[in-house]
């Protein structure tokens, strides 16, 4: 029947929510003892208006809904379906929605909306699903399936009607993993949704160089969420964790902390001012914001822009910018290994060669060359992967080689010169 169409989607939505368990039989619910409230908002081929989905979720905050489960979206803002979404909010319901299906780097709505936690998906190995939407919006990731392990629950066959065990996958399947933990939070006795939020992302399981925000402030952990709710109160420790894996700025703009390896751009920025105050000892010469902005771009870059997010706009640029020169090579595709092209003598060596007979801005030039020795000698100690290198003897070599080649054309070129005084 037509009926089954969507109540095959809801069904299998709804069974891993609260499918019976411990009865031999079939797929275990997350929240097995939580009431499912089924409502309808979708057409015939999962179709439908704004207006009957704002009706539905405004329906289910005034008939005691705890948690609201959309595994539904769409690229179109809607102030109405927002308002809604606000409603139930302020009536003290979780809302929890699928990121989008078209692995596209912002979520759909309304999984967008500032009071809707966002769900990307996993595939079976835990990583993002090839489909998922990622990047900015996304709040956390849950199990969605893949090609090769689908989710699996009981539900309704669309073609026959009868019930069949049948497996799916989509942020569709993952978004509801996360409203069964958070049925599971509301049962502890947590009532406020942004409370509910916090625990969800606080007890995740966080994800190293998630450059991309593929998975948000990490992937769900029923576990660690369920007794973070039973202690009833975030701690210091628990608040600062969240905070280096994720933050936000609002709803327009939004930053992963996680991103940014702090004390490593400090180290490196530091160095290379290190390094020309040591130079300065030997061959005297004046500051100048040339030298300083060649320091910075060798050295760190503007690191804290790497994991700025706008909506709708790509993050690549936000990428170029935040990135040192020797981590330009790895800029677009946000991988952490150094291209060994980039991360070598070779940019300094060009820029000298352009920029000798300028008296001002050779400073550049040597600040570019200080600044990339100071990047590739601490990446030689923390973080040594090299594109065709690997990250052992002979890559931390490479680096460290190129790191003192870079300090000697420096150092070269700044013997017997003297910089362009700023007025």
């Amino acid at each position: 029947s037509v009926a089954n169409v969507i109540v095959g989607h809801g069904t299998h939505v709804a069974g891993t929510i609260a499918q019976s368990t411990n009865n031999n039989y079939g797929v275990a619910g997350i929240a097995h003892n939580a009431k499912i409230m089924p409502i309808k908002v979708l057409g015939q081929g999962g179709g439908g208006t704004v207006s009957d989905i704002a009706e539905g979720i405004r329906f289910a905050a005034d008939n005691g809904a705890d948690v609201i489960n959309l595994s539904l979206g769409g690229s179109g803002e809607s102030k109405l379906m927002e308002e809604a979404v606000n409603y139930a909010y302020d009536k003290g319901v979780a809302v929890i929605a699928a990121a989008g299906n078209e692995n596209r780097n912002s979520a759909s709505y309304p999984a967008r909306y500032p009071k809707v936690l966002s769900v990307s998906a996993l595939d079976a190995a835990q990583n993002k699903a090839p489909y998922s939407n990622f990047g900015a919006g996304v709040d956390i990731s849950a199990p969605g399936g893949s090609d090769n392990g689908k989710i699996i629950q009981h539900t309704i066959d669309p073609r026959t009607g009868e019930a069949v065990f049948a497996g799916y996958q989509g942020t569709s399947m993952a978004s509801p993993h996360v409203a069964g933990v958070a049925a599971l939070i509301k049962a502890v006795g947590i009532s406020e949704p942004e409370q509910v939020y916090d625990i969800l992302q606080k007890s995740s399981r966080p994800v190293e160089e998630d450059t991309l925000n593929h998975y948000g402030s990490g992937q769900l952990d029923a576990n660690s969420a369920v007794k973070l709710a039973l202690k009833g109160q975030i701690t210091v420790r628990d608040f600062f964790r969240w905070l280096r894996d994720s933050g936000y700025l609002n709803p327009r703009f939004w930053i992963d902390g996680g991103v940014v390896a702090l004390l490593p751009k400090l180290a490196m920025v530091i160095g290379s001012y290190l390094l020309a105050w040591f130079l300065r000892n030997y061959f005297p010469f004046g500051w100048s914001w040339t030298l300083s902005s060649g320091l910075v771009a060798g050295s760190s870059g503007l690191f804290f822009l790497q994991g700025f997010y706008i909506f709708d706009l790509p993050q690549v640029p936000f990428r170029v910018l935040g990135s040192s020169i020797p981590e330009l090579g790895n800029a677009i595709h946000g991988g952490s290994a150094l291209n060994p092209l980039f991360a070598s003598i070779l940019i300094p060596g060009v820029l000298i060669i352009l920029l000798l007979g300028h008296p001002q801005w050779k400073w550049l030039a040597i600040g570019t060359a200080l600044g990339v020795s100071s990047c590739l000698a601490v990446n030689a100690v923390i973080s040594p992967e090299v594109w065709g290198l690997g990250d052992g003897i002979i890559a931390r070599s490479f680096l460290l080689v190129n790191a003192v080649l870079c300090f000697g054309l420096a150092k070269l070129v700044t013997r017997d010169e003297t910089p362009a005084r700023e007025v």
